[in-house]
């Protein structure tokens, strides 16, 4: 190492990191050239080229004509993912129906105490809604249990 000075090795990892810098760059041009919905398919061909032919020059003059549309598509498409990310949270907390038990439970309550359905409707609703959340047959049974003592009665077909 007596002939391969400090300032050399500096040199020659700068050199290396440059390297794989331009490398990532040239991919990140490349994909956005394909991931642009505006642009046609002769648009794409021609800027492959250039960049493939031409790599330096092709990538920085990528850069200079369509840099911020660049940036713009990097931000809708991260929206996108975000969004789709999103949905899949909600579905899996939710379960398959699109809202939770707790969620229809609510529901239900909130058209009780409006008086738009009776307490004897409520309880049916309700042993449906826990039967369906795989509350199975005893959650039909809890709530004609529950039901038996209420003003409106027993509840009927449970």
């Amino acid at each position: 190492m007596d002939d391969y000075p400090l300032l050399n090795v500096f040199l020659s990892m700068l050199w290396f990191f440059l390297w794989v810098m331009w490398f990532f760059l040239l991919f990140k041009v490349c994909t956005d050239i394909f991931r642009d919905r505006t642009m046609g398919g002769w648009g794409k061909a021609g800027w492959l080229v250039f960049v493939l032919v031409l790599p330096y020059l092709g990538v920085f003059v990528y850069l200079i004509a369509r840099g911020r549309s660049m940036g713009e598509r990097d931000v809708e498409q991260l929206k996108e993912q975000d969004a789709a990310f999103r949905e899949y949270v909600r579905k899996a907390a939710g379960g398959q129906g699109g809202g939770s038990t707790v969620d229809e439970l609510h529901r239900l309550a909130a058209l009780k105490d409006k008086g738009d359905i009776s307490p004897a409707e409520f309880e049916r609703a309700k042993a449906q809604v826990l039967a369906g959340a795989g509350g199975g047959p005893s959650a039909g049974a809890a709530g004609a249990t529950a039901s038996a003592g209420t003003p409106g009665g027993p509840a009927q077909g449970v």
